[in-house]
């Protein structure tokens, strides 16, 4: 199966949900937001949401900052 994340190829052997590719990339689960063809997912759903070929996903990092 072939997906693009953040406009990079990637492939996997199977079928995952929006949590396991959280997993795979090793990224915080905290202060992300995902976005399945161009539809935001709700992190309530991320274990649910099964990707497939062709999907194209965004990954947002919020970072905290301000004025110090």
């Amino acid at each position: 199966m072939r997906v693009y994340i953040n406009g990079e190829i990637r492939e996997f052997s199977d079928t995952i949900s929006l949590d396991q590719l959280i997993d795979d990339l090793e990224l915080p689960a905290t202060r992300l937001a995902i976005e399945v063809n161009r539809k935001v997912v709700r992190r309530a759903d991320w274990v649910t949401t099964k990707l497939h070929d062709g999907d194209h996903i965004e990954i947002v990092h919020f970072v905290g900052g301000g004025v110090i």
